[in-house]
């Protein structure tokens, strides 16, 4: 199995050296990038998920896609959709493929750890983006999640005072969720006038419509709510479904975490609850968790937490300054469309 592996990813690496010398383009490139990214088609890298479900997570594996393709890698997904013990496998799975690298992206710090020691063990290199795998050994993406809920929450202060009635959306043991939940739990400390009507959440799929009933009832048993934070789009999208059909639009204001198209077009809506998110680009963390385990085969620290600041983006910027879509979004916040981090001068751009 490993012979006919190597042979694949070897004939790959003729195919692409071929190319190169038509085009010159891509051996120059390679020739500028350190062992083992300097000849084409030798690494090999896999990607392994524990939540797909949605537009954020859509656009982190296209970045992560398109960074493994400047970089020449051989790119395999494997999707556990939302199956702790399957991820787990899957990790096994890419241990005996011979891949050179993993990322991990989410899951449960107690399915993970063993099995990304594992991998660890066997010399593979390891990056975790947004799940707790308790190892030195393995760099940390992150979006900065306690800033992405201080932002979201500085925004509700703002809008509506020290003083409200509120609902709160939230699933314990996802690492992300949880350092978000830490910064709501401060905030609810710092301003005692902010009263916690409710909490609830799943990541039941379809995550947006089972929230959406959930909200439903919520929102009938507390008619005095006014605010929610639901810090994750997914759940902002289920409130926002349950608000319409409440009819309470105009009465009850959405914050929330990440950003997409479908987001944009949903806060853009009038009237539309979702008045602000705190986001980072997906595509680029998705491009940074490759760029850090690039370094890592590279013989290069990217540093034990990678951290890619997030962007508070409101409904009144979205109209004011006429963003429809994540591109435009990114042409009119240059902050949002581009980072340094976990970028050395060797590291090719997407789309060269």
């Amino acid at each position: 199995m490993k012979l006919m592996n190597f042979t694949r990813r070897r004939f790959a690496g003729l195919a692409l050296g071929a190319a190169a010398l038509l085009s010159g383009t891509s051996l120059s490139m390679a020739q500028n990038m350190p062992a083992p990214f300097d000849n084409a088609g030798d690494v090999e890298i896999a990607l392994v998920r524990y939540l797909s479900t949605g537009d954020f997570f859509q656009a982190y594996l296209t970045g992560v896609q398109e960074q493994a393709k400047a970089l020449g890698v051989e790119l395999r997904v494997l999707d556990s959709r939302q199956d702790a013990a399957l991820q787990a496998d899957m990790v096994d799975q890419a241990i005996a493929l011979g891949v050179d690298g993993i990322i991990v992206q989410h899951g449960l710090t107690e399915s993970m750890t063993a099995a990304v020691q594992r991998a660890v063990d066997a010399g593979i290199k390891v990056v975790a983006f947004d799940v707790d795998v308790e190892n030195e050994a393995v760099p940390q993406i992150e979006q900065s999640d306690r800033d992405l809920a201080r932002l979201a929450l500085e925004q509700a202060i703002a809008d509506n005072g020290e003083e409200f009635e509120a609902a709160y959306v939230y699933v314990p043991g996802i690492a992300p969720l949880d350092r978000r939940d830490e910064t709501w739990r401060e905030f609810k400390e710092k301003y005692p006038g902010i009263e916690e009507a409710a909490q609830f959440g799943t990541l039941d799929n379809p995550i947006a419509n089972s929230v959406a009933n959930q909200a439903s009832a919520v929102l009938r048993a507390n008619p005095g709510v006014t605010v929610v934070f639901a810090p994750y789009d997914e759940f902002a999208k289920g409130v926002k479904i349950a608000v319409d059909e409440a009819g309470l639009s105009s009465d009850i204001k959405i914050y929330s975490a990440d950003i997409s198209t479908a987001d944009i077009q949903a806060m853009r809506e009038e009237p539309s609850a979702w008045v602000a998110t705190a986001a980072t680009n997906p595509e680029l963390i998705g491009e940074v968790s490759v760029r850090a385990l690039a370094m890592l085969l590279a013989g290069e620290d990217p540093g034990h937490n990678v951290v890619v600041p997030p962007t508070l983006v409101t409904r009144d910027m979205l109209m004011e300054k006429d963003i429809n879509n994540m591109d435009e979004l990114s042409q009119k916040l240059p902050q949002f469309a581009t980072t340094d981090v976990a970028k050395p001068d060797w590291m090719p751009a997407t789309g060269e």
